[in-house]
C-alpha cells in the first residue's frame, strides 16, 4: 500500500510573479479558494497548492490561513519580487530570507527566522545547477517606502535587505500553524531606483491594480512613463530567474521524504 505524500503550499501576491512559474509547470489545474486564484499541480509525486494572495500583509495573511486550512501543507514557500535597499544587489538576483522584519508604521520589529533547514536545502539544490541564492533580510511594509530612509534605519542590522509587502504576514501564519516556511525574492528594482509613486496611485483600497488609476496617474505625471517601462522590463527579467528558482526549490522539497 502506498501513502500519498503530504502537500506543499505556495503563496505569491501577484499574477506577474506567478505566471512565469506556471509557464514552467505542465498540467496545473486552476480553481478558487476564499475568492483567490488557486493552482494545483504535482512535483515529483507531491501535490502542490499555490495561492495568489493579492498585495499587502493583510491579503497575504488571509490567503495563507485559507491555504493552510485547505491543504494542510507540510511546508510553505513564499516568493515574489523585492526592492533592494542597499547597494550590492542587481535586478533579477535571487535572495532567500534569513531574517524577516515587519514595518508597522514607524515601528520596525524582527520576527523569528524562517526555517533554516529549508533554506539550506533549497540553496544547495539550486547551487547544483548554477543558480545562486544569496542570503538576506526581508522588510515587510504595507506601502512603498523611501529606500534611503530605510537604509538609515536598518543600517548594518541585516545583509542584503529587501523591501516587500507580504513575507512577514505569511511567516506569522506559518509559525502559528507550526509549518516551516522558506521565503525567496527576486530583485525587481536596485537600491538606486527610488520608486516615484505610491501604491495608492495605481491600486484601489483593497490593493488591487486599477487600470483607470494607472491611466490617471500617468496622465497627471507623464514623467512616470520611463520608470514604468524600465520596471516592466525589470520584472520580466526578475520573473524568469524567480520562476526557475521556485521550480528547483519545489523539486528539492518534494524529494524530501
Amino acid at each position: 500500500m502506498t501513502t500519498e505524500k503530504r502537500s506543499l503550499g505556495v503563496v505569491a501576491a501577484m499574477p506577474q510573479e506567478i505566471a512565469p512559474v506556471l509557464a514552467r509547470i505542465k498540467g496545473f489545474r486552476q480553481d478558487t479558494l476564499a475568492g483567490r486564484n488557486l493552482y494545483r499541480f504535482p512535483v515529483d509525486g507531491r501535490p502542490v497548492f499555490m495561492i495568489e494572495s493579492g498585495m499587502g500583509p493583510e491579503h497575504a495573511a488571509a490567503a495563507t490561513r485559507a491555504l493552510i486550512a485547505h491543504a494542510a501543507p507540510e511546508a510553505l514557500v513564499n516568493f515574489g519580487f523585492g526592492g533592494a535597499v542597499l547597494p550590492g544587489l542587481e535586478v533579477a538576483e535571487l535572495v532567500l530570507a534569513e531574517r524577516v522584519f515587519h514595518l508597522d508604521g514607524d515601528a520596525l520589529s524582527e520576527l523569528p527566522p524562517p526555517d533554516p533547514a529549508l533554506a539550506t536545502l533549497a540553496s544547495e539544490h539550486c547551487c547544483k545547477v548554477g543558480v545562486q541564492l544569496r542570503r538576506g533580510g526581508f522588510v515587510t511594509a504595507s506601502a512603498i517606502k523611501n529606500k534611503r530612509e530605510m537604509a538609515s534605519r536598518i543600517g548594518a542590522a541585516t545583509p542584503l535587505p529587501l523591501l516587500e509587502m507580504e513575507t512577514a504576514a505569511v511567516l506569522q501564519e506559518a509559525q502559528q500553524a507550526g509549518i516551516p516556511l522558506f521565503a525567496l525574492r527576486s530583485v525587481s528594482d536596485a537600491a538606486d531606483e527610488e520608486l516615484g509613486f505610491a501604491i495608492e496611485d495605481f491600486c484601489d483600497a483593497e490593493l488591487n491594480l486599477s487600470p483607470w488609476r494607472v491611466a490617471l496617474a500617468i496622465a497627471k505625471r507623464p514623467l512616470l512613463v520611463p520608470q514604468l517601462i524600465r520596471l516592466s522590463g525589470n520584472t520580466r527579467k526578475a520573473g524568469r530567474t524567480l520562476a526557475l528558482a521556485v521550480e528547483l526549490t519545489l523539486q528539492a522539497f518534494a524529494r524530501e521524504s
